[in-house]
């Protein structure tokens, strides 16, 4: 098979096989500690913009099939593996993890010391890089990277987000309805919702607090996404204006978003937090969840008004805010995926939380 090289901004270059399509790619090179789910990885539209390095050392081996998709298609620049299985075995397998990767353009490269550079990005931070199949000069590589846009600042939500609103399959009992905003939102976010009775009309990320409110929700979801919370400046009027009217569940990018919305701030981790083993402590219970993660920026607890908002959850590895709740109005979100598919499924009582939060808001409208 062709070569093909991965180049870091900070000037690391190292030469693998290439197993997707062939060109360049651009974009932070990131690493995600999973064992499994790398199908769902490559589709969470949470990873534009990025490189993912997997640092579980052969993937690929299951294959890939249409029914573990978390969205419309493969959003992650590039994938960078230890060994990518070429035969699968599964039953449920379609077709392999390179043709996959070829299929929708994913540049993908295997033969690399993956646990090499997951401990130098431990160390130096995220970093911008190059794949490419055609340039193999190390010198030209290294610039190339470090002449590529970075991650702070940028909004990528726009090329992840939904072109006009649409309602998702309808459950065969409703018993809410959910306006969700879709920042780059998750197949099973969706799924789940609908198990639980909720007709969900899903919202693109420009959509006004008048047009959450016109499809007459009992409550509003904010999903996830990917990039720089800080520069979605036009989505915190409307998740403000939306506070009190009804209940506000936020998941990672949202979770962003209501903490600026709520006069906060946040910052970019210097590696982030992305993997299925990320240890949370509910600070309610005291109880840790093992949670899945995918973001590259935090909430500045600082930032928060402590009389307004309660830190509910806090990452024990950083000790960085991974879950708020606003003490007066029912509005909430955590920095994780309770939706998390693969899993693991601790955190899955969030939507309970917010099925009773709505059945508690339609209850105080009837009365």
């Amino acid at each position: 098979m062709k070569k093909a090289y991965l180049a870091l901004e900070d000037g690391g270059v190292y030469e693998g096989r290439s197993v997707g399509a062939e060109g360049e790619a651009f974009g932070e090179l990131v690493f995600n500690t999973s064992m499994t789910g790398y199908q769902e990885i490559l589709t969470d539209p949470s990873y534009a913009g990025q490189i993912i390095t997997m640092t579980y050392p052969l993937i690929g081996n299951y294959g890939v099939n249409p029914e573990d998709v978390e969205s419309r298609r493969p959003f992650a620049r590039g994938f960078v593996m230890r060994e990518c299985c070429l035969e699968p075995s599964s039953w449920r397998a379609r077709q392999s993890l390179p043709d996959y990767l070829r299929q929708h353009n994913i540049i993908g490269v295997d033969g690399l010391d993956t646990r090499k550079i997951t401990k130098h990005l431990r160390t130096a931070g995220a970093k911008k890089a190059v794949i490419s199949t055609q340039e193999s000069d190390p010198e030209r590589l290294v610039r190339m990277a470090k002449d590529s846009p970075g991650m702070t600042g940028a909004d990528y939500v726009k090329d992840v987000t939904a072109e006009a609103a649409y309602a998702w399959e309808v459950p065969a009992e409703t018993r809410f309805r959910v306006a969700a905003f879709d920042y780059g939102i998750k197949f099973n976010i969706l799924r789940i919702l609908r198990e639980m009775g909720c007709a969900v009309t899903v919202l693109p990320a420009t959509a006004t607090a008048e047009d959450a409110l016109a499809t007459d929700p009992d409550g509003i979801f904010l999903s996830n996404g990917p990039g720089d919370p800080a520069a979605l400046t036009y989505t915190f009027p409307v998740v403000r204006e939306l506070l009190g009217k009804k209940p506000v569940f936020s998941i990672c990018l949202g979770h962003q978003l209501l903490a600026h919305a709520l006069g906060g701030s946040t910052y970019k981790l210097k590696f982030g937090h992305r993997g299925g083993n990320q240890p949370v402590r509910n600070n309610h219970t005291g109880k840790v969840e093992i949670s899945a993660q995918n973001h590259g920026f935090a909430v500045d607890a600082e930032s928060l008004d402590p009389s307004t908002v309660f830190i509910s959850h806090t990452n024990l590895n950083d000790q960085s805010v991974e879950g708020l709740e606003h003490k007066e109005v029912p509005a909430f979100g955590v920095q994780y995926h309770p939706e998390a598919s693969p899993g693991p499924h601790d955190s899955s009582y969030l939507f309970d939380r917010f099925v009773a939060e709505m059945e508690r808001h339609k209850g105080a409208v009837l009365a």
